[in-house]
């Protein structure tokens, strides 16, 4: 392939600004593409050159995929990078990308269609000697056969979506009686999700971990992986923080689920940035998805190994071998990131939407901020609530985990209701510090009390602090007050 020469960022955000970041330094034009709530984002003003694409919602602009092509034609654009999100795992946009004689910054829309839908994964790593959940390979419509399947497999048991992600179309079903009132609920909210009602049954496993695996593969057929993050801390099956690397992954088992993780990529041919996901419990681990594109969390692994995922991305799209191996790719540090959503965490992380009447961001030594917005800025209702991505580093996690408490200190954010109170509470918290966590963290420590309680106790504090420096400053004054009265006294025996 020929070197891109023109990019266009088929998305908005923070996201956008990473990629436009990239495509930058390595000497790319660029272009964004904007709906009319984003007209004065950050990410049209940085791009060389930028249009409008609609009116607000997704479905009228920022998933208008032929449209987006049609600007890329008018603008002799050479590629197009999806981002995350919107049309980045959407193999028939790929395909059509392709078909116009573009490069889609990504997978083939082969391997999209595979990985997108759950079952179809389930049955392309079947051969590659991949550790599995115990559980069905074929969609269930049927509640009596269903519940054949989960005497079968033993409850708990967890209906799943076959398509999408992100906790919808996902129940946990306990015993038979809620089987089939879950299995309904599960089909009706995935047809209205992704389109598609097909569900499938696996075993519930209560205590797990969400380990996951960076990849990256060129088009010459090499596939590597770029160490694995930890995801545990999430509320409705939406990660809000992650680490890299995870503390409860030794050596020995780190060299296994990265192997495990470039095989699953090897079933399907893949080339780009990926992620593979599993579920770990106990020293075990199980394939669990694979996420066809750049992940929200990519960060941390650029800062454990120094490598830019971005530019490995676009330079593979241009058909470049990787220019490492496998054992060139150190580990070195600890990272963190934590998503700051306009959620009201004390109200059930109901989104929060607003203006950020007040935001500035932290700043210092190991603490990096990928954001969309500025001050005065309004945070859509159209999409999704993330604001930020506040990540830090240090050479070990504890020096990380400290740092990230101090950046969330300096996060200042009026306006809205942002998860920084929440995501500094776990940082806090003892079974976060000693890594005995899981994917259950929420349920298990937190309710509102927790923050409300922690909010109290600092204003508290603040009151406190207040009063003495107003003691300090009356007495001051008095003592200021007696000084002015004596040099007004000397004036006006001077100059009589």
């Amino acid at each position: 392939m020929a070197k891109i020469k023109k990019l266009l960022v088929a998305n908005r955000g923070e996201i956008a600004i990473r990629v436009l970041r990239t495509a930058k330094e390595m000497g790319i034009k660029t272009v964004a593409v904007y709906s009319e709530a984003d007209r004065n984002a950050p990410h049209v003003i940085m791009a060389d050159e930028a249009v409008l694409l609609g009116p607000p919602p997704s479905s009228e602009s920022y998933l208008l995929g032929d449209k987006i092509i049609k600007i890329c034609t008018q603008l002799n654009v050479d590629a197009i990078h999806p981002g995350y999100g919107f049309l980045s795992e959407n193999a028939d946009f790929a395909d059509k990308v392709e078909k116009a004689g573009l490069i889609f910054i990504g997978p083939s829309s082969d391997a999209i269609k595979v990985m997108g839908n759950k079952l179809a994964a389930k049955k392309a790593v079947g051969s590659y000697n991949i550790p599995m959940v115990p559980g069905t390979d074929e969609a269930i419509t049927d509640p009596e056969y269903a519940k054949k399947l989960g005497k079968e497999i033993g409850y708990p048991i967890l209906i799943k979506a076959s398509a999408g992600g992100g906790g919808k179309g996902m129940r946990v079903v306990r015993n038979e009686n809620e089987l089939e009132e879950n299995m309904n609920l599960a089909i009706s909210e995935a047809t209205s999700s992704f389109g598609d009602g097909s569900v499938f049954i696996e075993k519930f496993i209560e205590s797990n971990k969400h380990i996951e695996v960076q990849i990256l593969g060129d088009t010459h057929g090499t596939i590597l992986y770029v160490f694995e993050r930890e995801c545990s801390i999430q509320r409705r099956h939406q990660k809000v923080i992650e680490e890299a690397p995870s503390m409860v992954i030794s050596a020995e088992l780190r060299k296994q689920i990265g192997e495990a993780a470039v095989r699953v990529a090897q079933s399907c041919n893949y080339y780009g940035a990926g992620t593979v996901e599993f579920i770990y419990e106990n020293g075990a681990f199980y394939f669990l998805e694979m996420n066809t594109r750049l992940q929200v969390e990519h960060p941390v692994s650029e800062l454990i190994t120094g490598i830019d995922l971005v530019e490995q991305q676009i330079l593979i799209a241009e058909g470049k071998e990787l220019a490492f191996k496998q054992e060139d790719i150190k580990l070195n540090g600890h990272a963190f990131e934590v998503r700051v959503y306009a959620e009201d965490p004390e109200n059930n992380f109901l989104p929060d939407i607003g203006t950020l009447t007040t935001y500035v961001r932290p700043q210092g030594y190991g603490v990096r901020v990928d954001d969309g917005f500025e001050q005065g800025m309004s945070v859509p209702i159209y999409y999704d609530p993330m604001i930020a991505k506040l990540i830090t580093y240090g050479a070990t996690r504890d020096e990380a985990r400290k740092r990230m408490i101090r950046a969330i200190d300096e996060y200042n954010i009026t306006g809205i209701k942002t998860t920084l109170p929440f995501c500094k509470y776990v940082f806090e918290h003892e079974a976060f510090i000693d890594g005995s966590f899981d994917t259950k963290f929420v349920e298990k420590y937190f309710d509102s009390n927790s923050l409300a309680n922690n909010n109290l106790e600092e204003e508290k504090i603040a009151a406190a602090m207040a009063g003495m420096f107003f003691n300090k400053g009356s007495q001051q004054n008095k003592a200021i007050a007696k000084v002015d009265s004596k040099k007004s006294n000397w004036k006006q025996r001077a100059f009589k």
